[in-house]
């Protein structure tokens, strides 16, 4: 009788594991899943090396906005970490290091430090239009326009290899790092 009490503990337990691991494999999956920067285009946002978590559902229940920092698949096996900076419609320009979209002139306050950390005088962003790098007035249908936060060394939608991303390629928005614990902490919009 023993035996078949512990037989009945054991197989309690076998189960109680199994379904914790189809939970952490369905949030990880389908919830959040981590990542691991690599490289230095998303400076001072994200550090080379941080860890990151990303948000797999909530972009997907509503959508995906201007200065969302997105993870996406930018060929197979590898994924780019970057900013929304036009949404579809929208026509992007830089000029003198600021941004317009659509005309109108927007602050990208989490590049102020960057800036003003600049060690030479020139300027964070190259001057340019949407036209002259894609070919196109205004952002596709269902595609985004992405830049790097280290704009003078990031491959983003300004590169033909990358161009405009689609909705389909993006795996989900970063907003929180929780590793190196120095860097511990939620990002700016």
């Amino acid at each position: 009788m023993g035996e078949t009490k512990e037989k009945n503990e054991f197989l309690e337990w076998v189960k109680a594991i199994g379904v914790a691991i189809l939970f952490v494999w369905g949030v990880r999956f389908f919830l959040l899943t981590p990542i691991v920067v690599d490289g230095a285009s998303m400076m001072p946002t994200f550090e080379d090396g941080d860890r990151v978590v990303v948000n797999k559902i909530v972009p997907r229940l509503t959508e995906y906005h201007r200065f969302d920092v997105i993870v996406f698949e930018a060929k197979k096996d590898t994924n780019y970490i970057k900013r929304i900076i036009g949404v579809p419609g929208d026509h992007i320009a830089y000029e003198n290091d600021e941004l317009f979209i659509n005309g109108k002139k927007y602050k990208e306050t989490y590049l102020e430090d960057f800036k003003s950390a600049l060690k030479d005088t020139g300027t964070l962003t190259e001057d340019f239009t949407l036209e002259e790098y894609t070919g196109e007035m205004t952002v596709p249908e269902d595609h985004f326009f992405v830049l790097g936060d280290n704009r003078q060394h990031s491959i983003d939608s300004r590169d033909s290899r990358v161009g405009f991303v689609s909705i389909n390629q993006v795996l989900g928005t970063a907003k929180m790092v929780f590793w190196p614990l120095d860097n511990l902490g939620m990002i700016n919009d």
